[in-house]
């Protein structure tokens, strides 16, 4: 037993060292990037995982890129329009390592297959959209109705962000009065799809018009988060409209597509907003406009009518005028003539008393005789008067009872009048489809003009 190979630490750590270094020298492993972090000295560490069911990670290897691969491996990425973030999946060129003072093994990266993160991110970006469409959300949001006046707004995004104060500046300088509610969330990395989703859930709670979700420019694997489908699903089930603005000139990430509005940039959803706001009160203009023509023209008419009024008004006044001094002339002709016809009958009583007080000594002479004779005669009189009156009064009823209008009626006439009561007598005061009634001996016959 004491003959058998005693290794010291060191001595087995290098061995070891060299057996990974010939046996995995180069090798292509896939996983997802996390704890992503780059040192002082320009070197990149991070954890390559590979998660199953449940999103639950079932193997992990610590990663290094050092400060020469990394440069080469970032301008690689970039001419593909990538970065290397948290919640990327990779497939790595890496030789395995182990650093005996500490007895640490690592993946040492020297390469990334940028098609490879393009492919994976296009398929789960298919994926997600197929889903969507099946579960019948892809136009869900766009079919929610934006105010005409969206001055309160929910903002998430990475709280004092580029994406921030290019939103927020634009809203500023624009002469109305936005109310902004920030909710913070990550835009990128591992911690992103979480804090947004909850961030959307939690403002459609809020007194707010519309959600805005924005962030700055980035690579298109920067904008992976927006690509899951925990985001669209979120974004497109939510009860206000959602305007996405991720900072991409070029792709379109699926959050893009369920929103609401979709623009490029924080400061053109922003600048989208104010013309929403500039629309409205456009309207608002136009309608105060119409509405003062309206009213002016209301005034002048009843100005107008008014006016009218007034020159009726001293018109009759006039004509009244004019008809008291034609009373008061005609008062005085009347109070002139009286005077005239009370002095002739105050002469003529006069006169009349005088040939009484001639005459009267004769009447007691022949008053008898007199009395008896006037009575005579005042007798044939009346009754010649009477008598002559009945023949004028019968030969009258006579007339009456011809002209009666039910005699005439009964010899074939008939009278017609229109239903108010105005007796026709030219076709030329009906028109056609007026109702007329037309009274006969036998009683009433209703009828309309068919033409005149």
């Amino acid at each position: 037993m004491h003959d058998a190979a005693t290794y010291r630490v060191s001595e087995l750590a290098e061995e070891l060292q060299l057996f990974l270094r010939e046996a995995y020298g180069s090798i292509w492993v896939t996983g997802e990037v996390q704890r992503l972090h780059r040192s002082r000295t320009g070197h990149l560490y991070f954890e390559l995982v590979e998660k199953g069911d449940g999103d639950q990670i079932v193997a992990k290897l610590d990663a290094a890129l050092f400060r020469n691969d990394a440069r080469a491996v970032e301008r690689l990425l970039a001419r593909h329009d990538q970065s290397l973030t948290e919640g990327m999946a990779v497939r790595c060129r890496a030789g395995f390592d182990l650093y005996p003072p500490t007895g640490r093994l690592q993946l040492i990266v020297r390469e990334i297959d940028p098609v490879f993160s393009l492919g994976t991110l296009e398929r789960r970006r298919r994926e997600t959209l197929r889903w969507l469409a099946a579960e019948g959300l892809l136009d869900a949001n766009r079919s929610l109705t934006l105010p005409a006046l969206p001055l309160r707004i929910a903002l998430v995004t990475s709280h004092g962000s580029a994406a921030y104060h290019d939103f927020v500046s634009t809203l500023e300088e624009s002469r109305y009065r936005f109310r902004v509610h920030v909710v913070h969330a990550a835009v990128q990395g591992v911690r992103a799809e979480r804090e947004i989703v909850s961030a959307l859930r939690m403002v459609s709670r809020l007194a707010v018009d519309c959600v805005v979700v924005v962030r700055g420019g980035g690579s298109r694997t920067d904008l992976a988060a927006f690509d899951s489908r925990a985001i669209a699903e979120a974004i497109a089930r939510s009860p206000l409209p959602v305007l996405t603005g991720l900072g991409h000139e070029t792709d379109e990430a699926v959050a893009d597509r369920v929103a609401h509005t979709a623009l490029k940039t924080p400061t053109k959803v922003a600048e989208h907003l104010v013309r929403e706001i500039d629309r409205a009160a456009d309207t608002l203009d136009r309608m105060g406009v119409a509405l003062s023509a309206g009213a002016r023209d209301r005034l002048r008419d009843g100005r107008e009518t008014l006016e009218r009024a007034e020159r009726g008004i001293r018109s009759a006044l006039a004509r009244l005028r004019r008809a008291h001094d034609r009373i008061g002339d005609l008062a005085r002709v009347f109070r002139l003539l009286v005077g005239q016809r009370l002095d002739r009958a105050r002469g003529r009583v006069a006169e009349i008393g005088t040939r009484l007080s001639q005459t009267a000594p004769r009447l007691p002479l022949r008053s008898e005789e007199r009395r008896r004779f006037l009575g005579r005669r005042l007798a044939l009189e009346a009754r010649r008067l009477v008598a002559g009156a009945e023949e004028r009064l019968t030969a009258r009823q006579r007339l009456c009872r011809q002209l009666a209008p039910d005699r005439t009626l009964a010899r074939g006439f008939s009278i017609t009048r229109t239903e108010a009561g105005r007796v026709v007598r030219d076709p030329a005061l009906v028109a056609p489809g007026q109702r007329l009634v037309t009274e006969t001996a036998g009683g009433p016959i209703r009828s309309r003009v068919e033409e005149s």
